[in-house]
């Protein structure tokens, strides 16, 4: 079967929380990425995720400065993440009834990020 390690990313951009949204729209160009992972204040945190979806919703479209705003007002967290052993079929499934297009991949540490794109691209 088909494990989530078999199709994610292991490339992921990561960003601080009190980093601004116009930051993050920077990285994400130059990363050529639509979501960053946001790094944990502390071990025992979460993990947060912020996606370019969640920066046109709750900061353009609600008349807010990028510059003004910082990731941690933004971002999903805690996040749901996903275990790099969970087959393809159940990230599908995750990720249709939670209704998220991606996730980190964590297992003790951070491994990479699967999407929606990689499932299309690679799943099959």
């Amino acid at each position: 079967m088909l494990k989530a390690r078999h199709i994610m990313t292991d490339r992921v951009v990561t960003i601080q929380g009190l980093a601004t949204v116009a930051e993050a729209l920077n990285l994400m160009r130059k990363n050529k990425v639509h979501e960053l992972v946001v790094e944990r204040s502390s071990p025992e945190d979460a993990y947060g995720i912020l996606t370019d979806e969640d920066i046109v919703y709750n900061v353009i479209a609600e008349g807010e400065d990028p510059l003004a705003v910082q990731v941690y007002e933004v971002m999903m967290k805690p996040c749901v993440v996903v275990n790099p052993d969970l087959g393809v079929e159940f990230v599908a499934k995750l990720f249709a009834n939670v209704g998220i297009r991606c996730a980190p991949v964590i297992q003790e540490k951070l491994l990479g990020i699967i999407s929606v794109s990689d499932i299309l691209h690679k799943g099959g």
